[in-house]
C-alpha cells in the first residue's frame, strides 16, 4: 500500500516536470487567487458618506398624519387613508425600530390558479389586474345587484349542463369587495353568501377599505352583517389603511393558503415583506385588539362627516355612513370629463388655499374597465377632532357653493 502511494508521488512529479511552462503559470495564478480569497474580506468597506440636513429631510420625510404640509401650508389631512391614526403611532413606530436594529431591512428573498370568476363592475383597479393575471374567464355583474348575478350564475348552469367533463374540473368564484374603494358602499354579504352554497362557488372577499373599520371589533364586513368567516373561502386585505404598513394578507382554510403561499405570483415574484413593516403591523393588531372603542370613535366621526355634508349645493355624496372614505359627485355633470375634473380640481385648491387637504379620486382612465366618474374624495379618520370636522364641512361647501355658482 505504501509502495503504492509512493509511485503515484512520483507520477506527479514527473508530470509537474513535463508540463509545459504556460500551464504551470496558470496553476500557480490559481493558487495564489484562491489563498487570497481565504484570507482577504468579502467585502472592502466604502467610504462612509455623510448626508447633509437637506438631504436627510429629502429622503426621511415624515409619514403623513393629521396636519400635513401641502405648498408650504399646513393643512388638516382629509386625504389619506389612515383611519385608525396608527401612522404617526409611537407604539408603532418604536416597534417597527426595534425589528430594524435587530432583523436589518431585509431578506431580500423571494416569499397559477385558473378558473371562471363573477366579479362586481365596480370592484377596484387592484382586483382588475389581479384577474388578469390569473388568466381566467371573467363575467361582470352589475354593482351589488344580486339579480344580475343569479342570472350569470344560472347562465352557467345551462353551459355546465352542456359541457359536464370541463365543469367537474373548472372552479368558479365570486369577486367582491367588503366596502368598495370606488362607490363607498357595502356588499350584501348575507345574500352573497346564499347564492355561494346555491351555485356551489367561492367567495373570495377584498377587504382593504372594511379590515379595521367595520364590526365592533373591526374585523370587518364579516364581523359587521354576523356572517361565520368559515363562510368565505378566501380573504384578502392590504396592510396600508389601518394597519399602518404596506404589503397584504391573505387568510382563508388550510388546503387554500397552503396553494397560494406556494404557487401565488405574491410568492414567486415578489421579495418577502422588511422585517419592521411586519413588526409595525403586528403591533397595530395589538392596539386594535386592545382598544375596541377606537372603531366605535372612528364610525360615530364617519356618520357625523356624512350627515354634515348631506345637501352641499351642487355636489351629491356617494356612500354609506359608516364609510370612512367617501366620494362627492356633480349633481350635474357637463357631460366632459375634463370639464368636471377642472371645476372639482378648483373646489380642491379652494378648500387647500384654507388649510383642508381632500383630493381628487385617481384612475387609470384607460385601462380601467369601468371608468368611474370624476369625484372628491374625503377621507375620515380618528385623530380629526370635532373643530377639524367642522372647518373641514365649512370649507367644502363655501367651495361648491363659490365654484359652482361661478
Amino acid at each position: 500500500m505504501a509502495s503504492g502511494q509512493q509511485w503515484v508521488l512520483v507520477e506527479m512529479v514527473q508530470a509537474f516536470y513535463e508540463a509545459p511552462a504556460y500551464h504551470l503559470i496558470l496553476e500557480g495564478i490559481l493558487i495564489l487567487w484562491i489563498i487570497r480569497l481565504l484570507f482577504s474580506k468579502t467585502y472592502k468597506l466604502q467610504e462612509t458618506y455623510k448626508l447633509t440636513e437637506k438631504e436627510k429631510e429629502e429622503l426621511i420625510e415624515d409619514p403623513p398624519s393629521h396636519k400635513i404640509i401641502i405648498n408650504g401650508k399646513e393643512c388638516i389631512n382629509f386625504a389619506s387613508f389612515n383611519f385608525l391614526g396608527l401612522l404617526d403611532n409611537d407604539r408603532v413606530k418604536q416597534k417597527a425600530l426595534a425589528s430594524l436594529k435587530k432583523y436589518g431591512v431585509g431578506t431580500c428573498g423571494p416569499r397559477g390558479f385558473y378558473g371562471t370568476f363573477g366579479k362586481d363592475e365596480a370592484a377596484c383597479f387592484s382586483i382588475q389586474k389581479g384577474l388578469q393575471a390569473s388568466r381566467s374567464v371573467i363575467k361582470y355583474f352589475k354593482h351589488n345587484d344580486m339579480e344580475d348575478l343569479e342570472r350569470l350564475l344560472k347562465e352557467q348552469q345551462l353551459e355546465d349542463l352542456k359541457n359536464p367533463r370541463k365543469a367537474k374540473v373548472t372552479r368558479r368564484f365570486i369577486i367582491v369587495e367588503g366596502l368598495y374603494m370606488n362607490t363607498a358602499d357595502i356588499c350584501p354579504l348575507p345574500e352573497l353568501v346564499t347564492m355561494k352554497y346555491k351555485y356551489k362557488v367561492r367567495i373570495f372577499l377584498e377587504e382593504s377599505m372594511s379590515f379595521g373599520v367595520l364590526g365592533a371589533q373591526g374585523r370587518g364586513v364579516t364581523e359587521h352583517f354576523g356572517v361565520n368567516i368559515d363562510d368565505i373561502d378566501l380573504i384578502s386585505a392590504n396592510m396600508e389603511n389601518a394597519l399602518a404598513s404596506i404589503g397584504g394578507f391573505c387568510c382563508g382554510r388550510s388546503f387554500v393558503i397552503d396553494h397560494q403561499r406556494l404557487s401565488g405570483q405574491g410568492y414567486c415574484f415578489s421579495a418577502s415583506l422588511p422585517p419592521m413593516l411586519a413588526a409595525a403591523a403586528i403591533e397595530s393588531l395589538d392596539i386594535m385588539e386592545e382598544d375596541p372603542d377606537i372603531f366605535t370613535v372612528l364610525r360615530e366621526k364617519c356618520i357625523s362627516v356624512h350627515n354634515a355634508l348631506q345637501g352641499t349645493a351642487g355636489l351629491k355624496l356617494v356612500g354609506v355612513p359608516l364609510s370612512p372614505a367617501f366620494h362627492l359627485q356633480l349633481e350635474a355633470s357637463s357631460g366632459s370629463r375634463e370639464t368636471d375634473l377642472r371645476t372639482l380640481r378648483s373646489i380642491v385648491d379652494y378648500c387647500l388655499e384654507r388649510g383642508v387637504a381632500v383630493t381628487i379620486a385617481r384612475y387609470l382612465e384607460k385601462e380601467e374597465r369601468f371608468l368611474p366618474p370624476p369625484t372628491i374624495r374625503v377621507v375620515v379618520t380618528v385623530e380629526q377632532t370635532e373643530e377639524d370636522i367642522a372647518k373641514a364641512v365649512s370649507c367644502i361647501k363655501e367651495a361648491a357653493a363659490t365654484v359652482i355658482s361661478s
